[in-house]
């Protein structure tokens, strides 16, 4: 079929087929603007073309600002608060005790209506919570507090991961934090996943205690949430860790603390925990009846 007739059919202008476009190459002036964008990522178009007529480019700003667009390099609006600095790489997996601490808050109510918030703060390698506590009110001030009290309990950790909640990124944790000499790392921005540890340790929290139970007062509360913490440590069953409950687990590294110590002036590692024994399942099923 011949072009004419072709064109004919589909109601096509015969130029519009023909027309090639004479726009000249912008490989040059493409790639010289995406390196600016990421120089000065807070830079619109205009201010680039400044810059790129500077450099030279003989560009006006409609022709600029198309390229723009198409490789997507507009300035994206910053978010209502400033974050901490801090780590933001991904949480190291923990060896050994006091390797990483995690923690997070989780709200529940009074029969009341009243609300009130738990802080916990949980040792990712032997599973263990090692505070659970109950307040109305828990600002970083007594975060803090409640982190030296568990550092001269546990000694001190060598990182914590959070997210970036108002309390964990104040002032007094961020004095905590360089007064200590603890990394802390922050999560990214709406990727709780990130510190899954925590939130599955959450999860059970809520499950298994807070939607079984009724709460006539803080108090109340609190008595109520130490016992079902004793209750997760010594007697449920955990099943990252083999079906042991976390005190049976956290066994393991008391007893090879000789061997550690032994091996402190040389170059070995913390020796890791071996492969469960049966011995081991048996006494954990059997307190879980």
């Amino acid at each position: 079929m011949s072009e004419r007739r072709a064109c004919r059919v589909i109601g096509c202008q015969r130029m519009t087929v023909r027309y090639r476009s004479r726009r000249p190459d912008d490989a040059r002036l493409r790639d010289r603007l995406v390196a600016l964008a990421r120089e000065r990522r807070r830079f619109g178009y205009r201010r680039l073309l400044i810059f790129l007529r500077r450099e030279g480019f003989a560009v006006n700003h409609k022709r600029l600002f198309r390229v723009y667009r198409e490789e997507r390099l507009m300035v994206r609006k910053r978010g209502g608060r400033k974050r901490a600095l801090g780590s933001r790489t991904p949480l190291p997996v923990p060896a050994r005790p006091n390797e990483l601490w995690v923690l997070d808050f989780v709200a529940d109510q009074l029969v009341c209506g009243r609300r009130f918030r738990i802080l916990a703060i949980y040792d990712v390698c032997i599973r263990r919570c090692l505070a659970a506590i109950a307040d109305f009110s828990l600002s970083g001030k007594r975060v803090a507090r409640e982190l030296d009290r568990l550092v001269a309990v546990h000694g001190k950790p060598t990182a914590i991961g959070s997210d970036n909640g108002t309390e964990l990124t104040s002032n007094a944790i961020l004095t905590w934090t360089a007064d200590s000499g603890v990394d802390w790392h922050y999560i990214a921005p709406g990727k709780p996943v990130q510190n899954a540890f925590i939130e599955s340790f959450n999860g059970r929290l809520r499950d298994e205690f807070l939607n079984e139970t009724t709460f006539t007062s803080l108090a109340q509360a609190r008595v109520l949430l130490e016992e079902w913490r004793r209750d997760y440590h010594g007697v449920r069953p955990h099943s990252g860790i083999g079906w042991l409950t976390p005190d049976a687990y956290a066994a393991r590294f008391i007893a090879q603390r000789g061997q550690a110590a032994a091996l402190a002036d040389g170059s070995a590692s913390w020796p890791l925990p071996t492969d469960m024994t049966e011995e081991f399942n048996r006494q954990a099923l059997i307190r879980t009846g």
